[in-house]
């Protein structure tokens, strides 16, 4: 029983060509999502409230990548929290600044 990638290695290394599609399997904009969150990590991490902003973009573009290409509930309903969370430390950051 094979639990993982092919005997070839990660499956961005394998031998078979249709291995390479999974890579873009979602027209790129899960990645798109993904450094999304990455900026949005690093602006918050920053002290840069616009980072809320930024996270709120991807937590949505998750949730349109997940009712449209993946199907999965899951992923929507967390990112629907999310943008919830944002939101709420949005408001909160822009309240202490004033």
């Amino acid at each position: 029983m094979m639990l993982g990638p092919a005997v070839g290695g990660p499956f961005f290394l394998s031998s078979n060509p249709n291995c390479m599609l999974n890579i873009l399997n979602f027209y790129g904009l899960d990645w798109l999502a993904m450094c999304l969150s990455v900026v949005a990590v690093w602006m918050l991490g920053n002290k840069n409230k616009d980072g809320f902003i930024v996270f709120i973009l991807a937590n949505l573009m998750w949730i349109a990548i997940s009712a449209t290409l993946i199907h999965s509930y899951g992923i929507i309903l967390g990112n629907a929290f999310f943008v919830v969370y944002n939101t709420r430390g949005y408001i909160k950051q822009v309240n202490e600044m004033a």
